[in-house]
């Protein structure tokens, strides 16, 4: 389609076709060409109309008809037009203007072909650039119309299904090639997608070799400019590895529940069971103990010096048995009792425990080194507990150093948080060991060397556990050792 000239040029295209037409007339006439006039004007005018502009044309009709008249109406060369000419020249004028209106609503027709032709080529580049970017994804990609027959089929179903395009779009009906089972009535999911113009879930596929597949689902209706649906884009996503992994920790989780009931369950006979036992044993133990310290100051006289050592060990041996069921006794009231937990401090904590443990010194030389200690969150007397148990544990074994060095401080504390540890510069363990150190009646040194019926440890561990920490140790042999703890404090909103 040519592009139309400006208004200048239009008019001066007029003027020239007239002229060139009239030319080409007087020379056809001039050969002995008769009646070609009619048809030489009236291509100047088609002329002009087709390449100027609509007032252009209008004034060529005018200037050809005023030339037609002057030079091929009788009389010649004037303007004067007769009356049985005038149905000549009128129809010279309708027939002109009719062919220079039907071209000039040609011209508009090709016009709005032409612009409608490179709107589609424009439309058609970019749906071919968006289904080129489409084809680029690993996600499948489908869309379908109305009555769910594939319209578009990218790459990413290609790959998920195995169907390629050519054997899908415009053949067959999304839900029969896919046979998919729904969450729900399919009824029930159009309405939603008609109502909302979107609808996600979770849909079960098969693919072209016959395996099953599970995809997250998300559906977007598409409509028109009178709001009538056309089409849907599906974005489909296996999940199938998902949904089986979730499913085995869902399980495990299972498991691991029953497990944990089975455990706590157990503990509890266990704790009881315990309980019980110590304070049975409690009884019959004061008896033995009573009549062996009355044995020993009644019939001393009688036994000689090996009968009275057998009575002295049987009595120390009573009596470290009764530490031995008190000890376990407390291990298993803590396991039973409840947290009354609220804010303390635990620098006064540790200035309590060193004031109980001091009784046991005896005069020893040791120098202590506490660091500050903040305010947290737990349960007085079971902290309390714990640290006396670490720190009687340190003047326990810096009893063979001339002179103990004993530190308590902070490591590390945040929001949440702290970490406590208590060094010594005692006998130390070896770290191979170290998994020992905190079962109960587990003893990494002779009670000959060292007191103690290994429960204190053990009760430390129970009660920081309680507290949401942990604890653990670090040594050398005769080097010293290091324990640690730390405690977890829960959020305000927890409190």
């Amino acid at each position: 389609m040519p592009k139309p000239l400006s208004a200048i040029q239009s008019y001066g295209l007029a003027v020239l076709a007239v002229s060139v037409a009239l030319l080409a007339a007087l020379l056809l006439q001039r050969y002995g060409f008769r009646g070609v006039e009619f048809t030489v004007f009236l291509l100047a005018i088609v002329i002009t109309v087709w390449y100027g502009r609509m007032q252009a044309a209008v004034f060529a009709l005018v200037l050809a008809s005023l030339v037609f008249n002057y030079f091929f109406t009788e009389p010649l060369y004037t303007l004067y037009v007769t009356r049985s000419e005038l149905p000549y020249y009128f129809i010279f004028i309708s027939f002109a203007s009719l062919l220079a209106w039907f071209t000039a609503v040609r011209r508009r027709v090709e016009r709005d072909l032409v612009q409608s032709r490179d709107e589609l080529e424009r439309e058609i580049a970019e749906r071919t650039e968006r289904a080129g970017l489409l084809d680029l994804t690993h996600d499948s990609i489908c869309v379908r119309d109305i009555g769910n027959v594939i319209t578009f089929w990218n790459r990413g179903a290609e790959e998920l299904y195995g169907w390629r395009a050519g054997e899908v779009v415009g053949k067959v009906t999304t839900h029969r090639l896919l046979q998919t089972v729904f969450p729900a009535p399919l009824d029930e999911i159009n309405a939603e997608l008609l109502s909302t113009g979107r609808w996600e879930g979770e849909l079960e596929h098969t693919k072209a070799d016959g395996g099953g597949v599970v995809v997250a689902s998300r559906w977007s209706l598409r409509r028109d400019d009178h709001g009538t649906p056309v089409a849907i884009l599906e974005t489909n996503n296996d999940i199938t590895e998902r949904n089986r992994r979730e499913h085995e920790i869902r399980m495990l989780n299972e498991e691991l529940g029953k497990r944990a009931a089975e455990l706590e369950a157990t503990n509890k006979e266990l704790e009881a069971f315990a309980y019980s036992i110590s304070h049975d044993l409690r009884a019959p133990l004061r008896h033995m103990v009573g009549f062996t310290e009355l044995l020993k100051k009644n019939a001393a006289s009688l036994l000689d010096g090996k009968s009275q050592r057998y009575v002295a060990i049987t009595l120390e041996a009573a009596k470290r048995m009764g530490n031995l069921i008190d000890d376990l006794l407390a291990f298993s009231r803590i396991g039973r009792a409840e947290t009354r937990k609220t804010t303390l401090s635990l620098q006064q904590l540790v200035q309590e425990a060193l004031a109980e443990a001091g009784q046991d010194t005896g005069g020893r030389k040791i120098v202590w080194r506490v660091g500050a200690l903040p305010a947290w969150y737990g349960d007085r007397s079971m902290l309390r507990l714990a640290l006396v148990n670490l720190v009687s544990n340190a003047v326990k074994f810096t009893r063979t150093r001339p002179q103990a060095e004993i530190e308590i401080a902070c490591m590390e504390q945040r929001q949440d948080q702290v970490v406590v540890f208590i060094r010594d510069n005692g006998v130390g363990f070896d770290m191979k060991y170290v998994d020992k150190l905190f079962g109960v009646f587990q003893r990494l040194h002779t009670p000959e060397a060292f007191e103690g019926t290994g429960i204190g440890l053990a009760t430390v561990q129970r009660i920081v556990h309680r507290h949401g920490g942990r604890v653990w140790a670090e040594g050398e042999v005769d080097s010293g050792a290091t324990f640690y703890f730390s405690l977890s404090k829960p959020q305000e909103s927890d409190l």
